[in-house]
Order: C-alpha cells, then sequence, then structure tokens
C-alpha cells in the first residue's frame, strides 16, 4: 500500500543525518543543534533522533536530509523526509561520532 505524502510549506523543518534505514519505509535522523544554558550562557550540544517517514527507501544511512512536520503517521513518527542535502563519511556513523558534512 503507497502513502501519498503532501509535501507543503508549513511546519517545522530539521535538518540531519540519516543514522539508521532499517526499517521499512522510516529512518532515523540525528539532529543536533546548540542551546544556551539559562544560568551560565554555555552553549550546549544537543543531540535527539527522529523517525522520519522514508518512501520508498530512497534515503540511506550517511545521507544528510532536511525533514519536515506533518500528520502522525505511526506512534512516533511525525516528520517526512523531503530532501537530500549531502552526504557524510561513512566510518563516522559507526564510530557514533558528529558526523562532518561533505556536500554532493
Amino acid at each position: 500500500m503507497t502513502q501519498a505524502i503532501k509535501k507543503s510549506t508549513t511546519g517545522m523543518q530539521l535538518e540531519g543525518v540519516v543514522v539508521s534505514d532499517k526499517m521499512q519505509s522510516t529512518a532515523v535522523v540525528l539532529v543536533n543543534r546548540f542551546v544556551k544554558h539559562a544560568k551560565y550562557g554555555k552553549f550546549l550540544k544537543i543531540s535527539k533522533r527522529y523517525k522520519a517517514h522514508n518512501p520508498d527507501g530512497t534515503y540511506k544511512a550517511g545521507d544528510k536530509v532536511r525533514m519536515q512536520s506533518c500528520r502522525p503517521i505511526s506512534k512516533d513518527k511525525h516528520f517526512t523526509i523531503i530532501a537530500k542535502t549531502g552526504h557524510v563519511k561513512g566510518d563516522v556513523l559507526a564510530r557514533g561520532a558528529v558526523p562532518e558534512a561533505v556536500e554532493a
């Protein structure tokens, strides 16, 4: 069964790296962001993993992607991948380090 995902211009957009594409039509995307500590003013790096809709398994592990919020597709999936913006080095994902982007 195929789902038609509407690509609209509204909603939150995030950029991250696909770290897993082993599920059927779902990818796990790692998003890094900087947050300023309220009291001390130090910037902290926060990482979060989101499950995103990956239609037809188009995007593979190591792809840098842009995803957009959408209606809930499943219990954990509230984003859909809309574009590939680059690729990261292959062995970086295996070590669990912060990936460096390589332009495609």
